[in-house]
């Protein structure tokens, strides 16, 4: 018996890097999956055939969590094909940097859809199934960068922080019904990077790092297995930081 066996786990995306990862990792425990990627097909089938062959049942989502029919209609397929949804977590994310002199409603309402927008409406959608059965995980993903602040990134913290306030909302609601929510932090992550336009050459690396070192996605895909799972399970409203000891907040 795995720790997650026969949970339902709802990952946004999920094609790659830290998504595939996590996806992976609740499958290795017995979870059922949900992959989910916003254009790619092909990555998320060639997940999901990661997932079949350590015994689960999964299946690929194709979805701009931006969109709330989008939303609603991964919601309504995860609901559909296994009958509940016991772990969301939100994963997918934007980080385009622009100055904010330059920054203009359209780039703020882009941003936050993915980032804020997007997980709201997915929690809304899956809560239900979870209050039913008294048993929910959820996880948003921040990171360092709302914390510490940077130039041209003034837009992305605001729409990261915001989940950590809606994580703390959330778990205070609805503890009552062993729903737990909780925050991902990564620091600097050792992964493949579709738009490097968005670092302005200043790309992820060890720079500054005590452990001497980027994280691995695996590393990421452990911390959410831990708070999912009953090993976390006193756990909740919190943020996890989990960057080699860059910061300390």
């Amino acid at each position: 018996m795995g720790k997650l066996e026969g949970k339902v786990a709802v990952v946004t995306g999920s094609g790659r890097n830290i998504g595939r990862a996590t996806v992976l990792k609740l499958a290795a425990e017995g979870a059922h999956v949900v992959v989910n990627a916003r254009t790619n097909h092909a990555e998320a089938e060639a997940v999901v055939r990661e997932a079949q062959g350590l015994g689960v049942k999964a299946i690929a989502v194709i979805a701009d969590v931006a969109k709330t029919d989008e939303v609603e209609m991964l919601a309504a397929r995860a609901l559909s094909e296994f009958g509940r949804v016991d772990i969301l977590i939100n994963n997918a994310a934007v980080r385009p940097h622009k100055p904010f002199t330059e920054l203009t409603a359209q780039d703020w309402e882009a941003v936050r859809g993915v980032v804020l927008d997007g997980p709201l409406y997915l929690t809304r959608a899956v809560i239900g199934s979870m209050v039913k059965n008294r048993y929910g995980r959820i996880l948003f993903f921040t990171g360092e960068g709302a914390f510490i602040g940077g130039s041209g990134r003034a837009h992305v913290s605001a729409a990261k922080m915001g989940l950590v306030g809606f994580a703390r909302g959330l778990a205070s609601e609805f503890a009552a019904h062993n729903i737990r929510v909780n925050v991902v932090s990564p620091g600097s992550i050792d992964t493949m990077r579709a738009n490097p336009e968005w670092y302005q050459g200043r790309t992820p690396s060890a720079a500054g790092i005590p452990l001497g070192r980027q994280g691995t996605v695996d590393e990421i895909a452990a911390t959410c297995l831990f708070l999912v799972s009953d090993d976390g399970g006193f756990i909740t409203g919190q943020t996890i930081h989990v960057n080699g000891g860059s910061a300390y907040y």
